[in-house]
């Protein structure tokens, strides 16, 4: 029980890596605040994990608007009385060409993706530094490294690194953690609905040490790590997670 009655809020958690998250540190004791803007979800996630004794509750919120996540972080705390860790894992991709990516295209994943860690770190830090005691653990990308196609992404997901970088230095004086993971190709409904999805299945392998496509729980046991206190004198880190894919 590696995180036993400590408090933690992971966005995007309705499905796929946030799922497969919060259940896991659900699992090892943790108390869960279940939020992404999709309501049914986050209520299934929630109910599953109070089904196997668990303790959860389920809170409909959209990371790019800052009274609600400021509205989330109370709750927690007054529901739970602290708030030990923040996953941010809400985001998205809209992938295209450059020359035909428009304002749109770049400022919904930007905002999502990094405003949206922002927000959610400026609002559960307060609670952190009282306490004296927090774990942010942010979800980057391999892409970070830059993608064709991606440059909305990609970039998203360089500027959340930035932030971790910067927040570690903000926030380690106070006892808080703050890294970063950045995965690899995850199977997850999202992806495996992609129109090409076995030929990119296919380009993965070929640049793999490690020959098979990533799962949801592998990125969950990482950041578990990283929430617990076994990680305590690492901070301000980037770790992939992406069977050994860089290129």
């Amino acid at each position: 029980m590696r995180v036993k009655d400590k408090v933690a809020v992971v966005t995007g958690s309705g499905r796929g890596i946030g799922e497969a998250t919060v259940k896991r540190l659900a699992e090892e004791g943790a108390k869960v605040v279940v939020t992404d803007i999709n309501e049914e979800g986050i209520i299934k996630v929630a109910d599953d994990i109070k089904a196997k004794g668990g303790s959860a509750i389920a809170i409909k919120m959209d990371v790019t608007k800052i009274a609600e996540v400021e509205s989330l972080m109370g709750k927690t705390v007054k529901e739970f009385g602290r708030l030990d860790i923040l996953v941010n894992n809400a985001g998205f991709n809209r992938d295209m060409l450059i020359k035909n990516m428009t304002e749109k295209d770049w400022d919904d994943v930007i905002d999502t993706d990094l405003k949206g860690a922002f927000l959610c770190a400026k609002f559960a830090s307060g609670y952190m530094v009282e306490q004296k005691y927090g774990k942010i653990i942010n979800i980057s990308s391999r892409a970070w490294h830059g993608n064709p196609g991606q440059a909305n992404y990609s970039s998203a997901k360089a500027g959340v690194i930035g932030l971790t970088k910067s927040l570690a230095w903000e926030l380690g004086r106070f006892n808080i953690n703050v890294n970063a993971v950045a995965p690899g190709f995850i199977v997850t409904e999202l992806t495996k609905s992609h129109p090409k999805f076995e030929m990119i299945k296919e380009k993965q392998l070929a640049n793999m040490p490690i020959k098979r496509l990533g799962d949801p729980i592998d990125i969950a046991n990482l950041i578990l790590f990283l929430a617990s206190d076994e990680s305590s004198f690492i901070t301000a880190e980037v770790i992939h997670a992406t069977g050994g894919r860089f290129g």
